[in-house]
This record gives C-alpha cells, structure tokens and sequence, in this order.
C-alpha cells in the first residue's frame, strides 16, 4: 500500500480566523539557482492596492532586473487571487508563487485535532520574486520549481500570526487599579487591546471569542478581580492579531 500525505485543508468562506505575516516590515529570501538570483520580499497586506504597490517599490529599488513576478492572496475567506509571470514562460512564475501562498500549512494536523489534516490558511500576503537572469536556460520545470521554492524558503524565515475575529469589550476601573486588573486578565488568556483615559477612570480593553460560554466565563473571572464592581463594555467586533 502507497502512504500518500494529505492534503492540507484550504481556508473556507466565512471563516473567522486565518494566519498571515507579522505587520510591519518586509520579509526577504534569497536563492542563487544556475546563476541567476531569486530575490523573494513577502509582505503583508491589506488590499490589491497595496499588492501592487510593492510591486512598483520592487521595480523601482531591482531597476535593472529582468522580471518581478508576483502572486497576492487577500481577504479572510481567501477570496482575492491574482498572479504574475512579469515575462516568464506562462504558468511558469506566479502560477507556482501563488501555489506556494495557498497551500502552506499554516497549523499541523496535530494543532488542528485528531483526525485532521493540516490546515492552510495564509492571507493578507504578498510575494515578489525578482528575478536577475543568469545565463543558463533553466526550462519550464526549472522554472516552476525555482519561484515555488522561493517562496517557500522566504515564508520558512517570516514570523507568523493568527488573525481572529473577535468581541471587543472594555472594562471601566480607577486609574490605580488598571495595571493590575490588565495584568490578571491578561495572565488569564485575554487578549488586550489597548486602554483609554478619562478623568476617573482608564477603560482597559480586551478581546475574547464571540462564544456566549467565554463571555460568561469573562464576566465571572471579572467578576471575582474587583469584588463585582466592574463591569463588561461591549464596543463592536474586529480582527485581531494574536501569536500563533
């Protein structure tokens, strides 16, 4: 019998949480294939619009390079998917680049339960290889292989995140008890999201799964922090970011 490895489960519609890169800076890689140099930059992004900005930076910074090849994918639900070969042989450059953005996995099968297989789910990411020609042909093959191996190689370097969407509330305590109030929920698992000041009291902001069960459990730990004198504030929902 042939051991076959599953495939990783692709992100679905509607999802609620998915992983992308750190914000903030750029990701680079670099691969030296036959002579010619493979520069991988990744970035995060949060719409086409900055995708292609990128890719008019990298054109502008690798001038006298002869292809920048890009592949995005954008949106919780992965709904955004564009790729381009820049000069390459069709199908040869972004096609592999996007393929490499769509099926890393992103959680093991052991993170995701048993029975399961991993899970791929990056978005909000961008990827140029420029490429400087060396003067071998590589060939079609060569080709796909060379841009898909960048891409992979630079996302093996780039520090990961999880994005979820989650219930913000914030809590409303004197100025004197807010450092201690945040530290305790955030030994707790909160996530915190940033405090706001008025002339009594500093609203301590947090986020939590939009799961009735969690709410209840917050407003009873919360609870038995300030004796009952505090309570739960309900500000919307919003992707946040979380270590993975």
């Amino acid at each position: 019998m042939v051991s076959q490895t599953p495939e990783p489960q692709l992100a679905t519609p509607g999802a609620d949480s998915y992983t992308t890169f750190a914000a903030g800076q750029d990701y680079r890689h670099e691969l030296s294939i036959k002579r010619s140099r493979f520069i991988t930059v990744l970035r995060r992004v949060e719409d086409e619009t900055a995708a292609r900005e990128l890719v008019a930076e990298l054109r502008r910074e690798f001038y006298d390079a002869r292809h920048h090849c890009s592949a995005f994918v954008i949106g919780p639900d992965r709904g955004v998917q564009r790729s381009n070969d820049d000069g390459e042989p069709s199908g040869t450059a972004g096609t592999p680049m996007l393929e490499a953005l769509l099926k890393r996995e992103t959680r093991a099968a052991s993170e995701t339960g048993a029975g399961s297989d991993g899970t791929a789910d990056l978005s909000d990411v961008c990827a140029v290889v420029v490429r400087y020609f060396g003067g071998i042909l590589l060939g079609a093959g060569g080709l796909v292989r060379a841009y898909s191996e960048s891409v992979s190689s630079a996302i093996n370097a780039a520090p990961l995140v999880r994005r979820n969407r989650l219930r913000l509330f914030t809590v409303a305590v004197p100025h004197a008890q807010a450092g201690r109030l945040e530290n305790d929920l955030r030994s707790s698992g909160y996530v915190m999201t940033g405090n706001t000041y008025d002339a009594e009291n500093t609203h301590v902001g947090l986020a939590m799964a939009d799961d009735t069960d969690v709410i209840i459990a917050a407003v009873e730990r919360l609870a038995a922090l300030t004796a009952g004198s505090a309570r739960l504030s309900v500000v919307g929902t919003d992707w946040v970011d979380s270590p993975r």
